[in-house]
């Protein structure tokens, strides 16, 4: 398959590992950072009754290659591309950043885009600087104390206010704890927030179909979902799921397989 992007070159892709299932128009679920693909089980058992379910594991996650330290989310983006073509993409959080960055730059792959819980870019340069020094401590406690030290950063990570919500099971502690220290760090340094270019001015470039959900406890997502809605435009809509945080999926998977049957219509 070739590979056409509208924005700058982004070097020779990694290959990602992907798990298919189902029969049918293809939807990629792309998880968040410290998951794997196996985290969508649940959503892509409900979804492969109808589609392709196409479940990628990003960059130094799960069964993918550690990324290049030069490589960013431009370089994540096109190899989840190459890996996955044609479809309605589905990204949460870090898949989520992915999936707008491989929107902008082959916007011919992504038929209709769903982001659930991702940050188009810290606008502010102190912030950004400041999250990615954050970014770069994490990255080296995780080099210094190699895998054994995973199962304590999976743990810290998810005692963040973010992820409160989350039972025991919605963790999925297992598939988490299946990532390496080396591919950790790897992600932090190359594809975390405070790396990425702000996105927001770019926003309105986006034409096909794009739903934006959040959880409507996850107050820090709720504006900028909001606000994202409004730079995408008209052919934007945001999706605010009850009883929810900032996990939508996997808070509420029921509810979230239902938003995107709706979002993708007796057409797909």
């Amino acid at each position: 398959m070739s590979f056409e992007t509208t924005g700058p070159p982004c070097g020779r892709p990694l290959e990602l590992h992907t798990n298919r299932q189902g029969h049918g128009p293809t939807v990629v679920l792309v998880h968040g950072f410290t998951q794997t693909s196996i985290s969508w089980a649940r959503v892509a058992r409900e979804l492969e009754r109808d589609f392709e379910v196409v479940a990628p594991d990003l960059p130094g996650h799960g069964r993918s290659p550690i990324p290049d330290p030069s490589s960013g989310l431009e370089q994540a983006a096109r190899a989840l591309g190459e890996a996955c073509g044609k479809a309605t993409y589905v990204g949460y959080s870090l898949g989520g950043r992915c999936c707008l960055h491989l929107a902008l730059q082959a916007p011919q792959l992504v038929e209709r885009l769903v982001i659930v819980g991702a940050h188009p870019g810290i606008s502010d340069e102190p912030s950004r600087r400041l999250r990615r020094a954050e970014d770069d401590r994490r990255a080296a406690e995780l080099e210094r104390g190699g895998d054994a030290t995973v199962p304590e950063f999976v743990e810290t990570w998810l005692a963040g206010p973010l992820f409160s919500r989350l039972t025991e099971e919605q963790a999925d502690r297992p598939s988490r704890l299946a990532n390496s220290a080396a591919g950790l760090a790897a992600s932090l340094r190359t594809v975390g927030t405070g790396t990425q270019r702000p996105l927001w001015d770019r926003l309105g470039e986006l034409e096909m179909p794009v739903l934006v959900v959040v959880g409507a406890l996850d107050d820090r997502f709720r504006p900028l979902a909001q606000r994202t809605v409004e730079a995408i435009g008209r052919n934007a809509r945001l999706a605010v799921v009850d009883g929810a945080g900032h996990a939508v999926g996997f808070e509420r998977p029921g509810a979230f397989v239902e938003l995107v049957r709706e979002f993708l219509g007796p057409s797909a």
